[in-house]
């Protein structure tokens, strides 16, 4: 799921406007309309640390990345 997708629904879900989301993260409306719109340039390392940060989660959570299973090893 694309990182504006994701910050769109971990906002709703906590009942965050864009406004109160933007304030608690210290970035810009602008900024944050745009990457939930999906029309930002990719947003800085920055700029996800403090999102993800105003949620409470981990950036891999945020952009919804899932990390391989280690049990399962690929077959060489």
């Amino acid at each position: 799921m694309p990182l504006g997708q994701n910050l769109r629904e971990n906002r709703k879900r906590r009942g965050f406007s864009q406004d109160q989301l933007a304030k608690m993260a210290g970035v810009a409306l602008s900024t944050l309309t745009k990457i939930e719109a999906g029309t930002a340039t990719q947003p800085t390392i920055d700029t996800v640390i403090k999102l993800a940060d105003a949620f409470g989660i981990s950036i891999d959570e945020l952009v919804g990345r899932k990390l391989p299973n280690p049990k399962k090893k690929s077959k060489a």
